[in-house]
């Protein structure tokens, strides 16, 4: 007997990408951080924001790409008090985050 759910998790998690975004702009005091929490999860993706001492917005998600290119096309607009100026996206390897979750400034 073939157990299709576990072939349909193992073929799901192998769709998996990660990716690492860099948000500048004014992002910082503009709420961009918890505004991005919110469209990760609506997405579904796995990850983490936080600030950078630069004054850019880092931000891991992994996910299905469907799901990262609608979270990518989303941070490019921003919240509305916020004037993005750049996303930079880069391929990453999967952290192993279980949630999306906000992480200390570096």
């Amino acid at each position: 007997m073939v157990d299709f759910t576990s072939a349909s998790a193992h073929a799901h998690a192998m769709a998996e990408t990660a990716a690492l975004f860099r948000i500048e702009g004014r992002v910082q005091g503009v709420g961009y951080r918890w505004w991005a929490i919110g469209q990760a999860r609506a997405q579904g993706l796995r990850g983490w924001v936080r600030n950078r001492r630069d004054g850019a917005v880092e931000l891991l998600a992994v996910g299905p790409e469907e799901a990262l290119a609608a979270l990518e096309q989303a941070c490019r607009e921003g919240p509305s008090a916020a004037r993005v100026t750049a996303v930079i996206r880069s391929q990453v390897q999967d952290d192993g985050s279980t949630d999306f979750s906000e992480r200390a400034t570096v």
